[in-house]
């Protein structure tokens, strides 16, 4: 078994490699192979060959492209911005206007597509022409969208949720049923800090249209709504597995396309190309991670880790609130998917043994990777925004934009210790 000081070592020397530009699936791949081959010899690399064919046949992971291709669909067929423009008729008189449409819209647009990215990508290229034209702050509009954006990995169906329930062995359908109320809760605070910011600002509002209207425009919902009922509504019922309500929101959205005349030869080629980019690069990491945890697990660095820590005397209290400056700075140099599979391995058996549920704690770990998602100098969601702005702004306008949510999310880790119940009720009152 490996000492304490070996494993900081080596994690620091990780990190290094990372800052260097090496792709993370690199990175695990080399500290997972040379640490084996140090620790057991050859024969630990003979031993990976299983490990990758079983990780590549997990049924599991078949729901992530699914995921992504819904995503996709959506998104080139238009979904997102008749949704946009139906949210935007409810949410304008609001103090705040469209800021509040950009945080509604990503959480809608999140319930169905579960990766932030393309969250934050959909609604910032929807959203920016209404908001230039109507001359809303560029700092406020544009970090509303990336704070938003960070919504699509909590709410479920959540790509993020789908690699730490691999990960760390925990029940997808039970971590999908808590990210809902964390999820919606932080919709609501951040509306919240939209009214606050503006509440006597009133030049952006516009004026209010008639309810007719309004309920018009709303059909444009109905289909987001359709899919999340089949993909979500599949799982609470127990009728499909992850996988299998993926596969049936596909299915779904290929029905409402096909009935919007948008597919095409050249619709499916742009869906299923990137779809194949994405999924390509996600399931290296993940396969890389895998093979890294056979030398961790083989080497004892858990339990070691664990034994560490439960020396140090702290309280689980104690030890998350080590944990979310921990995450905080690794979120200002890593990206989500790099931060998750680094750390769950050892972070979960680590608080578990605390005593921390870990469906609880899927749920804390996907929220720090959230804040890393608008953390500058490697927050993704920042340079997604920046780059579909249509002005020359300067970065700093993101920076000062999302400052503000990552208060906001900081905050409400902090009541998601005290009030635990706020991401373990509904699973245990579903699952028992």
């Amino acid at each position: 078994m490996v000492g304490i000081s070996t494993i900081a070592v080596a994690f620091l020397i990780m990190l290094v490699i990372m800052l260097m530009g090496i792709p993370i699936a690199s990175v695990m791949l080399i500290m997972g192979v040379i640490g084996g081959v140090l620790a057991f010899g050859w024969p630990l690399v003979d031993s990976t060959g299983p490990v990758m064919w079983s990780v590549m046949n997990d049924n599991l992971l078949t729901a992530i492209p699914l995921f992504i291709l819904l995503g996709e669909l959506m998104l080139r067929s238009g979904m997102a911005d008749r949704m946009y423009g139906a949210t935007a008729l409810w949410l304008n008189r609001l103090p705040g206007g469209l800021l509040h449409t950009n945080i509604g819209c990503c959480a809608m647009f999140a319930a169905t597509s579960g990766s932030s990215v393309a969250t934050a990508a959909t609604i910032g290229t929807v959203a920016t022409p209404s908001l230039n034209e109507r001359g809303y702050d560029k700092a406020q509009s544009l970090g509303s969208i990336a704070a938003g954006g960070t919504l699509g990995i909590l709410i479920p169906p959540s790509v993020n949720l789908l690699i730490y329930g691999s990960l760390a062995e925990t029940s997808i359908g039970q971590l999908f049923v808590a990210g809902i109320v964390p999820g919606l809760l932080l919709v609501v605070f951040f509306m919240l800090w939209i009214v606050i910011r503006n509440w006597n600002d009133t030049s952006t509002q516009i004026e209010d249209v008639p309810l007719a209207e309004k309920l018009r425009a709303s059909s444009a919902m109905i289909p987001p709504a359709i899919i999340f009922l089949v993909v979500m509504g599949s799982i609470y019922l127990g009728i499909a597995t992850p996988t299998e309500s993926a596969a049936l929101g596909v299915v779904t959205a290929l029905v409402i396309v096909a009935i919007g005349g948008h597919l095409s030869a050249e619709f499916f080629g742009r869906c299923f190309i990137q779809t194949a980019r994405t999924t390509g690069m996600v399931l290296l990491i993940v396969l890389a991670a895998f093979i890294l945890n056979v030398t961790l697990s083989l080497t004892g660095v858990a339990q070691t880790t664990t034994n560490w820590v439960t020396s140090l005397g702290l309280s689980a209290t104690e030890l998350l609130l080590v944990l979310i400056v921990f995450y905080v700075l690794l979120g200002m140099f890593m990206d989500v998917l790099s931060m998750m599979v680094l750390t769950i391995p050892i972070a979960v058996p680590v608080v578990t043994s605390m005593g921390v549920d870990p469906v609880w704690f899927g749920i804390f770990i996907i929220i720090m990777c959230e804040l890393g998602m608008i953390t500058p100098p490697v927050g993704m969601n920042l340079y997604v925004v920046h780059g579909v702005r249509q002005d020359d702004g300067p970065f700093t306008d993101l920076i000062r934009g999302a400052f503000p949510y990552v208060i906001i999310m900081i905050l409400f880790v902090l009541l998601l210790i005290w009030l635990p119940g706020i991401a373990t009720w509904l699973p245990r009152t579903m699952y028992g």
